[in-house]
């Protein structure tokens, strides 16, 4: 195997972290909810627009979250696109619910909301979009089925910190959204995620949940003269540190967020020519959606185009990773949701994307990338 020369992701640092980190040290609390944490929050709920946000330690403790705030039980449906990661499923599992998985769009690769709205049944709880891509889905839409049938609206927004939707932030399109700062993501804490919460109604039992389940928050305000168990809930806040390091790179997502929109439109630029021949489909997204360069992909013509690439660009140091194996085929998928219909979209997608390395640091080497990519396709243009 060639030795990498760039890989699919490099974690970017902006040069304030260790100050916030020691800084933190110096405050003396280390655990979560201290002055870190809630200047975290303040700048998500600014970038958001949400009535609130709690950090926490994942996005998949976020999504934990949201299933709980959604009173999601034994007997009800979520429906979800299976072209997602398995956090947002296992959610739904772990509160003895059906994951119900639908088809994506084959333009934006976001939820189908036409399958969306021939998958509601009585049983149906909550509707989980993914924004793919870091482009927003078509919430108004979905909005609308959600109103309809009184379910719960919550956005898988891990690929989407610092998008819009028809002007509006994602994080305030739903009920509730889920943020993650995985290493991988546009802004970072190593792990790390947030929930944002649109309905203020909300926010109060979500404190509760995200502390064991425990008023502590109201304890820790002098709101009450104790903290005592009152819900049920886990322990999802992060630590100061973690709290520390995502300061620093929230105070700059903006920054980051334009470096990456550049490295997406040269992407573009790129391969504008092969879209046009039929050799490759790039990213595209509605008019009014405005995204925030977290990942560009090409879709192969097949399996054998996808996997073609993959190797000649790993033989040039290269990792361009294909994405997700659907939910709907894969063991836990099988065994715990159901699907409707076969999702030909989604099976057809996951077998021709490829992702390109995609960082805030990316800088020239993009050039490299460009260059083996084109050269791989141009060498099996005609096989």
């Amino acid at each position: 195997m060639a030795e990498v020369r760039i890989p699919f992701n490099r974690p970017y640092v902006v040069g304030e972290e260790f100050g916030f980190i020691q800084a933190a040290i110096r405050e003396g609390q280390l655990s979560g909810d201290g002055a870190f944490t809630r200047l975290c929050n303040e700048l998500i709920v600014k970038e958001t627009g949400a009535s609130a946000a709690l950090l926490t330690h994942s996005c998949t403790a976020a999504l934990e979250m949201a299933a709980l705030l959604c009173d999601i039980g034994p007997g009800d449906e979520v429906i979800m696109p299976s072209f997602t990661f398995v956090s947002m499923a296992n959610a739904v599992v772990l509160r003895g619910a059906t994951p119900v998985f639908v088809d994506i769009d084959p333009v934006t690769l976001n939820i189908d909301p036409g399958k969306v709205a021939a998958a509601v049944t009585p049983r149906t709880r909550a509707i989980f979009v993914v924004h793919y891509a870091g482009f927003p889905a078509d919430m108004d839409r979905l909005a609308e089925i959600a109103a309809a049938h009184d379910l719960f609206l919550v956005e898988d927004a891990a690929h989407a910190y610092g998008s819009s939707y028809k002007g509006r932030p994602v994080g305030s399109l739903g009920d509730l959204a889920t943020f993650s700062f995985h290493e991988t993501k546009n802004v970072t804490s190593g792990e790390g995620g947030a929930l944002a919460l649109r309905r203020a109604d909300l926010v109060a039992r979500a404190e509760i949940i995200r502390e064991k389940g425990t008023n502590r928050t109201s304890f820790t305000r002098g709101e009450v003269d104790a903290y005592r168990w009152v819900d049920v809930g886990s322990s999802f806040l992060p630590g100061e540190l973690m709290a520390a390091f995502l300061y620093a790179q929230l105070r700059h997502a903006g920054s980051i967020r334009q470096k990456r929109l550049a490295l997406f439109e040269r992407y573009a630029e790129a391969f504008r020519d092969l879209e046009a021949a039929g050799r490759v489909g790039l990213p595209h997204a509605s008019d009014d959606c405005a995204g925030n360069g977290h990942m560009f992909y090409l879709l192969m013509r097949d399996r054998a185009d996808q996997d073609a690439f993959i190797a000649h660009m790993r033989e040039a140091g290269i990792v361009t990773p294909f994405h997700y194996v659907p939910l709907h085929s894969s063991p836990a998928g099988r065994r715990f949701g159901r699907s409707t219909g076969d999702l030909p979209v989604t099976n057809d997608t996951a077998e021709r994307l490829v992702r390109l390395p995609m960082f805030a640091a990316l800088d020239a080497d993009i050039e490299v990338v460009i260059e083996a990519a084109r050269a791989s396709l141009r060498d099996r243009r005609a096989a």
